[in-house]
């Protein structure tokens, strides 16, 4: 009885020293998570663009002793680390590519890069907090890789460009990684991921089951009118009135078409292009939009009827109009058993209280593409200080992150990855 009484007097002392152990490992990184951060800040980089990106991330994975593939759709990382024990494979993404946004805060940090983005002159931003992903992945990779011998599995860290979109006419993101075999070789078993958002406290984590994101498509909507003198528009036909119309038409079809007390749906113009002179009624004019959804049904009626709209409008008012659709992403689904059987990780790093429910949001992630094909969870992190009343949204040229957050996305994906594989 004295000698069980001692094996398991010394299995606690063991357990506590480990988890001590981890928890200084924590306290270690977490300067180093913020320096990544700021140093990707400051040095963006567009999508399929991130050369230097990669290059630190392969550098540093190299030093770790985690095998590394680069070039991975263009100019992802990939490392693959090895437990000591075989078992399953889980993934983790994180996305690394900013946006042509000119940054106007007063960070230390702050980006002063410039570029020609569409033949439009721009600033580049971390606008999204992809350089927060970037580091966060960075560190749970080095404390991984110290704690090989209490890995019983394969991770596998996704480093992926193009998460915005690829440039035109070029290929990228969650779908080239896919093309070009992320998921295999070893087979992946369960991916996860974060975003960190500006507008939830530090220290809480939001989450939801199935849909959490939306589905994006990009369409082009092409119409046809007949050109004529400003002063006779009764001898022409007017593309820009047509326009007009079809943009308040296809708003009936949210407003009075779809059942928004099941899911959201937005339909917005985002941008409009005609015309030469004030005194010259165009031949054609051009509108480019988005669409949200986050039900396959919903995408595939309002699709429909969008089509269906646009073409009997502009006929009604004398012209021709048609439309185009290009798919972005699919929708964010998280998987449910998945989702349940990990909560209790997330909650174990940030405490029950501060893992809430959250609704779903119109935005859109290609992190979906990957939970097409394995199970998936993707979840929020908060970046707002709860002292700031001003929380700048995402994408936009103000947009900040308290960087005291980041620590509890190392936690958080590092105990993710301990259960899923040891469990």
């Amino acid at each position: 009885m004295k000698h069980i009484l001692f094996l398991f007097s010394l299995f606690a002392i063991i357990n506590v020293y480990g988890q001590n152990n981890l928890e200084k490992q924590f306290m270690d990184i977490e300067s180093k998570v913020i320096e990544w951060r700021r140093d990707f800040h400051q040095n963006p980089e567009l999508s399929n663009r991130e050369f230097k990106t990669a290059e630190k991330i392969a550098k540093h994975l190299k030093s770790l002793g985690i095998e590394v593939q680069t070039g991975v759709a263009k100019t992802g990382v990939v490392g693959i680390l090895k437990g000591d024990k075989s078992g399953k494979v889980i993934a983790l993404r994180a996305d690394i590519d900013a946006l042509p946004v000119t940054e106007r805060n007063d960070l230390p940090f702050k980006s002063e890069v410039k570029t020609t983005f569409l033949n439009t002159e721009t600033g580049v931003m971390h606008a999204c907090g992809h350089d927060t992903h970037t580091a966060i992945l960075m560190g749970v990779a080095e404390i991984l890789s110290k704690n090989k011998d209490k890995i019983n599995g394969t991770v596998k860290f996704i480093f992926q460009p193009a998460e915005e979109g690829p440039p035109p006419g070029e290929e990228g993101g969650a779908k080239l990684m896919i093309k070009e075999g992320v998921l295999e070789n070893p087979k992946v078993d369960a991916i996860f991921g974060l975003h960190i958002n500006s507008q939830t406290p530090v220290g809480t984590i939001k989450y939801k089951t199935e849909g959490i994101m939306a589905a994006v498509e990009r369409f082009v909507i092409q119409v046809k009118g007949k050109q004529t003198h400003g002063s006779q528009p009764w001898s022409g036909i007017d593309p820009i009135l047509i326009s007009a119309k079809i943009i308040d038409g296809l708003q009936t079809i949210i407003s009075r078409e779809s059942k928004l007390t099941d899911e959201a749906a937005v339909i917005t113009v985002g941008k409009i292009t005609a015309g030469t002179r004030f005194n010259i009624i165009p031949e054609s004019a051009e509108m480019i939009g988005t669409v949200r959804t986050l039900n396959p049904a919903m995408k595939e009626k309002i699709i429909r009827r969008m089509t269906e709209m646009t073409k009997t409008i502009a006929k009604a008012y004398g012209g021709e109009a048609s439309i185009t659709f290009e798919n972005f992403t699919a929708i964010t689904i998280n998987d449910t058993a998945l989702v349940n059987k990990m909560l209790p990780s997330l909650k174990k790093v940030a405490g029950d209280n501060n893992v809430t429910i959250m609704k779903a949001t119109t935005g859109g992630e290609d992190f979906s593409y990957y939970q097409e094909l394995v199970p998936g969870f993707y979840f929020f992190l908060g970046g707002k200080n709860p002292g700031n009343s001003e929380a700048f949204p995402h994408h936009t040229p103000d947009f900040k992150i308290d960087e005291s957050g980041l620590l509890l996305g190392v936690k958080s994906l590092t105990q993710i990855t301990f259960d899923f594989l040891n469990n």
